[in-house]
């Protein structure tokens, strides 16, 4: 036979073999990944599983569903905010499309329900520490309710509580009390404010919350994350490549995208041991980080996440003791990895030294300036006295 001859045997046998195949099933388009990638160990990860079968409620601004990142992948819940904008408007979605494109660049096989809980007005506010007025029944709550009672497997909330509303909340402590209870792990970002007044968040704050704080390229704390005894976790949150809800993709920094990741990462490790419970997730997750000096810090929790040995650790998961408790105001979920959020561990020599020499700064200053303000009280005093004419056969 000729080499035209066999050229074509070849190419009739390769057709053939073609259309016998079955052709891979299309998906939607990944959102770039970054240097986040080699941070959480996913090519290890996602070699075990991709997130299939998983459902993340993303409670957020909502996403807009046609994005080519997020498109066939998303399930659009209600819009508890009701604050009259829809899916049209360009400040709708900002925030929550970005936060589902994170997801799903973790877990590209997984399932997001989209629940609209805040308004992209409402986050900006909470990361400047502005209170956020909530009337009648809180979004978040009811958002929490409505993902338990429809399939969800994962509730992600990259958002928290403004300054004003620095307490616990029985509403927001039942919600996600009933979460836990149907096996339902989750997760909440730890706040924005730890360059600035570094307050406490929630739902963050909440026991039954995983708190995931952000880390920035060398593995540190990123400058704005808060620090609070509540972190649990760590995961990239400086530069993250998301979906704009316009289109296209922009950086954006937070521990709301570390959330999101991390979220992802929970729907990797679900989909490789779908029995795993909120406890033994929790345990998984804290064990295999990659744990700081120390083992535990305020800054990263028990470290940044290890999403290639958490996968890979859900196949044989730690016995889950834990059970719930009726929540009375003086009783809280347990933390199975052993420290409670209501403890506060003796803060690290650094942090408490650099608090110290800023008080005593302060001090100085402080004496320093009555100092000077009673000189020149005195110098006043004395010119004053200076500028009177001296005294006449009617003055004394």
């Amino acid at each position: 036979m000729t080499n035209r001859g066999v050229r074509a045997a070849a190419g009739a046998a390769l057709t053939g073999l073609i259309c016998v195949l079955p052709m891979a099933p299309a998906h939607a388009a990944t959102t770039p990944m970054g240097w986040e990638s080699e941070a959480l160990g996913l090519s290890g990860a996602q070699q075990l599983s991709q997130g299939e079968g998983i459902t993340v409620a993303v409670l957020d601004t909502g996403a807009v569903a046609d994005h080519p990142a997020l498109k066939g992948r998303v399930t659009t819940g209600p819009d508890y905010r009701k604050d009259g904008l829809d899916p049209q408007s360009p400040e709708w979605g900002v925030h929550g499309t970005a936060m589902a494109s994170d997801v799903l660049k973790v877990a590209p096989k997984a399932k997001i329900l989209s629940v609209r809980v805040i308004a992209d007005e409402d986050k900006k506010k909470a990361d400047t520490g502005e209170p956020v007025q909530e009337r009648g029944a809180s979004p978040i709550v009811s958002g929490i309710y409505y993902a338990v009672d429809h399939g969800a497997d994962v509730i992600s909330m990259s958002l928290g509580s403004g300054e004003v509303a620095n307490y616990a909340d029985p509403k927001d402590v039942a919600a996600i009390g009933y979460a836990l209870s149907h096996g339902v792990t989750v997760l909440a970002g730890a706040g924005n404010s730890g360059d600035e007044l570094n307050q406490i968040s929630f739902p963050a704050g909440y026991a039954g919350a995983i708190a995931v704080a952000a880390a920035d390229q060398s593995g540190a704390r990123a400058d704005f994350s808060t620090v609070h005894t509540y972190n649990e976790l760590a995961a990239p949150g400086v530069g993250i490549t998301s979906a704009k809800n316009t289109g296209g993709y922009e950086a954006v920094d937070g521990t709301s995208p570390a959330t999101a990741l991390a979220s992802g990462v929970v729907a990797l490790m679900l989909s490789h041991n779908p029995k795993l419970t909120p406890a033994q997730t929790r345990a998984i997750l804290t064990r295999t980080a990659r744990a700081p000096e120390g083992r535990w810090n305020a800054l990263l929790g028990y470290g940044q996440i290890d999403a290639a040995a958490a996968v890979k650790a859900a196949a044989s998961p730690p016995d889950d003791e834990t059970a719930p408790v009726k929540y009375e105001g003086k009783e809280h979920f347990a933390t199975p990895v052993g420290t409670s959020k209501t403890t506060h561990p003796a803060m690290e020599q650094e942090l408490w030294l650099t608090g110290l020499g800023a008080a005593g700064v302060g001090l100085l200053m402080l004496v320093g300036g009555l100092f000077m303000a009673l000189r020149g009280r005195r110098a006043t005093g004395r010119g004053a006295a200076a500028l009177e004419p001296p005294p006449g056969p009617f003055q004394t």
